[in-house]
């Protein structure tokens, strides 16, 4: 059965419109639906020089193969006409509505997999919107307890225990129940979505030097190292904490199938210098599957055809694999 899968177009200032076009040419291994204003598609194509056939997508039982230069859409409306490069507040509750829709899709069995372009998180905000981010959202709106944030590349995979949180408040959000729980999400997920038997956890400390006994910080001490103790218990291979400026060492890395890093700014910087144009973002912890591109908006590559669609590429990519071995651990 051919694999569907819904790209959302995200904010439409931002790159999001023109890498679905993008990706409309080239050869893909399933069928995509793409939610998005039709006319964005069609006057972003035309402004970077892009052929582009638009038809209506059909959410029945019949699937299509992805043609080359075509798109199947799913239209929902802009609020207000986007001029790229400009984001508009006005223009936030479109942005939500391309993710409900998809959301919706995917839990009901008519998508078999989300793949999202980026948005504006402080553009949905200043519209009075709470939105904290993607991976958030997401696990609020299909029920999800614990979403956890992946980034990976053919080479590497890091997860974060926390995502989009100030520095200042990362310590007191680590909790052992916390870690334990990431680590059983990721011991799960790489098992039933990547067909890794027996997942090798590294698990990174907080302070510098994982914390050097406690003279550097005792978060290592009092919550770290009793949550490895714990999870070696329940069967995960964890070991750690390892110091995060060693962990990334290719010797070391090759012994771990992912790094579990304590924060945003400690794991991600690594991965997008490994392979910023292929690394994708994966959701863990949802009733669904869900990957996105590991970039921004970049509002000043809007509009000029310059946007690189290799992460994009990668998601749906790995989204359609993903999907394919979650339908068949499900029928096993």
């Amino acid at each position: 059965m051919t694999t569907r899968i819904a790209l959302t177009s995200g904010e439409p200032a931002g790159v999001g419109p023109e890498l679905c076009v993008a990706i409309a040419q080239r050869d893909l291994p399933c069928e995509i639906v793409c939610l998005a204003d039709r006319d964005l598609l069609a006057q972003r194509a035309r402004l970077i020089g892009l052929p582009l056939t638009l038809h209506p997508s059909d959410s029945g039982v019949t699937r299509r193969t992805h043609e080359r230069g075509s798109l199947g859409v799913c239209h929902i409306p802009l609020v207000t006409p986007s001029t790229p490069g400009k984001p508009d507040v006005n223009n936030s509750p479109y942005v939500l509505a391309l993710l409900n829709r998809a959301i919706e899709g995917a839990i009901a069995g008519e998508f078999d997999a989300i793949v999202t372009a980026p948005v504006h998180k402080g553009i949905i905000n200043d519209a009075g919107i709470p939105f904290t981010g993607h991976t958030e959202y997401l696990a609020a709106r299909t029920g999800a307890p614990l979403p956890v944030m992946m980034l990976a590349t053919a080479d590497l995979r890091v997860a974060l225990a926390t995502t989009h949180l100030p520095l200042k408040a990362v310590s007191a959000a680590i909790t052992v129940e916390l870690l334990c729980e990431i680590a059983s999400i990721l011991d799960r997920d790489l098992r039933s979505r990547w067909g890794i038997r027996s997942p090798r956890i590294a698990v990174c400390g907080l302070n510098p030097h994982a914390g050097e006994g406690g003279h550097l910080g005792d978060e290592e001490v009092k919550v770290i190292t009793p949550a490895i103790a714990r999870m070696r218990l329940s069967g995960i291979q964890a070991t750690g904490p390892l110091p995060a400026d060693t962990v990334f060492v290719p010797a070391i890395l090759a012994e771990y199938d992912v790094v579990l890093a304590m924060y945003h700014d400690q794991g991600l910087p690594v991965i997008k210098h490994a392979g910023f144009d292929r690394a994708i973002n994966i959701t863990l912890g949802l009733p669904i599957v869900r990957t996105s591109v590991d970039h921004g908006t970049a509002l000043d590559l809007a509009g000029t055809g310059r946007a690189d669609a290799g992460s994009l590429l990668a998601a749906i990519e790995a989204a359609v694999s993903i999907a394919g071995r979650t339908r068949s651990s499900t029928r096993t």
